[in-house]
């Protein structure tokens, strides 16, 4: 088997030590690398980042015991306290002292706490600690207050923001802070958090072999840039860069089957984009790899799907059937990295760069805790207009409805057409409930 990209970036780090491993720097999964790549080549050297809001009634949240309690899971946690950087041009992580810092946000006039929260976020600097806390309260006779728990998407996934929730919860309520984790306990989870990476990285390169290339070639030989050129004026005067839309559908037993949102996608790049192109949309996939220590990180891949809408009508076209046998052989092949992906499509001829169209992610909040701050549970919330990393983005919530949101770039889609998407996205699964 010829170096994969992952055995090559592996060989970089290990040099780093001078032929031992070195103990201060911590190796990169492939996501990460992609996250710290997409930060240098961002103009404004944005982050990705990955927030949660949670509004409480005004006055519940103690913010020094709220600050000593993420300190802790930083003191704990490698991810949450490690900054990312190049050495001799080697991507890796460097842990730092914990330091999760809390922000207090007034609201000026005319402006509320979804405002004042999307500023704070459009204003993180990438330099600096992985995980930060933002506390906005709604003018004097508001009764809320909106909790932002905020991670740097290179340190966390899906289940690592799921322990947080929980972890946080539970030093919050026992009072701890980085002083009650043990040098013994941090040390045990640093070399936990390598030996998980290392596994990461060792599954990563046996998921480039031949055979999966060649799968992802052909699969994606006919992708290409099929995202719309941007349209003047068609953000009007003091409207979010970024819109949004929700609609509410009953909730299966057991949840949407993921195929049909893959057939919802496709019919939404049908309505945007027409009949016979071929619309590359990425969803989060993936986990700790087969025996590795659960620790808390980036352990996901970012899975390509072809949305191609055919040259007749998406319902004449697609059938649920079809699209989950397609999507089960993408499953077995599901951990090749999205840029030796990318790379294969290249090679078979595909006029794609990897740029994605658009992103698909699924919550189930039946599975996550909510967060429980002095015997007060949150009540998540969502906030819109923040920056998205894909022309348009597509969210699933499960619970005990099915929540739908679709966002898009102003800059990109018009909004009349990113509704007609959305329109075509929600009819492809179920007429709405009012919200």
């Amino acid at each position: 088997m010829s170096p994969s990209i992952t055995s090559q970036y592996l060989a970089r780090y290990r040099r780093l030590g001078a032929g031992e491993q070195p103990t201060d720097l911590l190796p990169l999964t492939g996501a990460q690398r992609r996250f710290v790549l997409a930060r240098s080549l961002d103009v404004a050297g944005r982050a990705d980042v990955v927030p949660m809001f949670f509004a409480f009634p005004r006055g519940t949240v103690d913010p020094a015991r709220l600050r000593a309690a993420a300190c802790h899971l930083a003191a704990l946690h490698p991810a949450l306290r490690a900054r990312p950087g190049v050495v001799r041009g080697t991507p890796v992580l460097r842990p730092a002292a914990p330091d999760v810092p809390l922000e207090l946000l007034g609201c000026g006039p005319g402006e509320d706490v979804h405002t004042v929260l999307r500023r704070a976020l459009a204003a993180w600097a990438a330099e600096g600690p992985p995980m930060r806390l933002y506390l906005a309260q709604d003018g004097p006779a508001a009764g809320e207050e909106v909790l932002a728990v905020v991670l740097d998407h290179a340190v966390c996934d899906g289940q690592s923001l799921a322990r947080i929730v929980e972890e946080l919860g539970t030093a919050y309520r026992d009072g701890r802070g980085p002083a009650d984790v043990p040098t013994s306990a941090a040390t045990a989870e640093l070399a936990a958090y390598r030996e998980t990476v290392l596994l990461q990285l060792d599954a990563e390169h046996r998921a480039a072999a031949p055979d999966a290339l060649a799968y992802w070639g052909e699969r994606l030989r006919t992708a290409g840039e099929s995202a719309p050129l941007p349209r003047p004026g068609a953000v009007a005067a003091g409207a979010l860069p970024t819109g949004a839309a929700e609609a509410l559908l009953p909730c299966p037993d057991g949840g949407a089957p993921f195929p049909s949102l893959l057939d919802a996608c496709r019919a939404a790049a049908g309505a945007l984009f027409g009949a016979g192109a071929v619309s590359p949309v990425g969803y989060p996939w993936g986990g700790r790899p087969a025996g590795a220590p659960p620790v808390l990180g980036c352990f996901l891949n970012t899975v390509v799907f072809p949305a191609a809408t055919g040259a007749v009508p998406f319902q004449t076209y697609a059938t649920a059937d079809a699209t989950a046998e397609a999507w089960w052989d993408d499953l077995d092949h599901a951990d090749t990295p999205f840029d030796e992906v990318v790379h294969a499509a290249r090679s078979a001829g595909a006029p794609w760069s990897g740029r994605l169209d658009g992103m698909l992610t699924v919550d189930d909040v039946r599975r996550r805790p909510p967060l429980c701050l002095g015997g007060v549970e949150g009540r998540e919330v969502h906030v819109d207009g923040r920056r998205i990393p894909a022309p348009f983005a597509f969210s699933v919530t499960q619970g005990p409805e099915l929540r739908l949101r679709m966002a898009w770039d102003r800059a990109v889609l018009d909004d009349r057409t990113a509704e007609e998407a959305f329109a075509a996205f929600r009819g492809a699964l179920s007429s709405p409930v009012p919200a």
